[in-house]
């Protein structure tokens, strides 16, 4: 069973006095299909969040164009009053439609819209971090200019409403362009075994002191197919998604794990993956895959 000590090790947050285990929790997947409208079970939702919290998940990620709305509100219900030392993560930059459609936004009005629609859903005061998510789906938008977005989050920063800002689906320009507004206290980008595009910022973000977190583990809506994969999962007796978890907190120490699930077995199956070591031979193997993956 899961427990604190299991979940990866511990990470602070630079100039936040904010540390947690680097195992945590997405909880994108507990709105309804697509990210949009209720789960299809919500007691099995809340009960993932309890026994999340139970196991020793401290790190939880969220947003409130999740549903949108209703994944910020299973969350208070689950868990509010929030236990002590429990950290959430909001973002913002995006809104959804009347039918789900994702709608990129980062006009002022947006981003305070969204923040207080956080604050209210989440029973908070205040968000401990909220990452400012660059345009662009699954990668970075280059020509996309953060600095506006940023100074918006600064003055909801300066008016109490923001704790410390954190960054998403930008590239190391963009991320430099980011800091000449606000420190950053965390990088959220699109990486796994197949997409490692961002292997040379993720080492400059460990010399930094400065968490990366990393999502679409196992590749997001197009899963990565690897023998590679397969076989180092089956020599362990463990699942490929263990196996890639296991990969990412092994190959760089600052990364944090936010993944995410709608059922209790498949947390635990998650969870148990903060435990799983992988050999020098096995990390070769899957090292490998970023050359001959396929995504399909």
């Amino acid at each position: 069973m899961a427990n604190e000590r299991e979940l990866g090790g511990r990470f602070r947050f630079p100039g936040t006095g904010l540390t947690v285990n680097r195992m945590g929790y997405g909880a994108m997947q507990l709105a309804g299909p697509h990210v949009f409208g209720p789960p299809k079970d919500r007691a099995e939702c809340i009960r993932v969040l309890r026994r999340a919290v139970e196991a020793g998940v401290d790190h939880i990620d969220t947003s409130d164009f999740y549903g949108p709305h209703v994944v910020n509100q299973i969350i208070k219900e689950a868990l509010y009053p929030y236990p002590k030392g429990l950290v959430i993560v909001s973002k913002l930059g995006a809104r959804r439609g009347d039918n789900g459609e994702w709608i990129q936004d980062h006009s002022p009005q947006c981003f305070i819209d969204g923040l207080h629609d956080n604050l209210r859903n989440l029973g908070l005061d205040a968000i401990d971090i909220v990452n400012m998510r660059g345009t662009g789906m699954a990668e970075p938008n280059p020509e996309f200019d953060p600095r506006p977005s940023m100074e918006v989050l600064a003055k909801l920063q300066q008016q109490g409403l923001i704790r410390h800002i954190g960054v998403s689906n930008l590239n190391a320009k963009q991320l430099a362009e980011a800091e000449t507004i606000a420190p950053v206290v965390c990088v959220q980008n699109n990486y796994n075994l197949a997409n490692r595009g961002d292997d040379a910022l993720i080492d400059v973000l460990a010399a930094r002191g400065i968490p990366y977190v990393p999502y679409f583990p196992l590749g997001g809506f197009t899963p990565l197919q690897s023998e590679n994969l397969n076989e180092v999962a089956s020599s362990l007796g463990v699942t490929r998604m263990q196996v890639a978890l296991a990969w990412l907190l092994q190959r760089a120490p600052n990364m944090l794990l936010i993944p995410g699930t709608s059922s209790v077995a498949h947390l635990e199956e998650n969870l148990g993956a903060a435990s799983l070591k992988l050999s020098s031979e096995a990390l070769q193997r899957l090292d490998a895959i970023a050359g001959e993956v396929s995504l399909s």
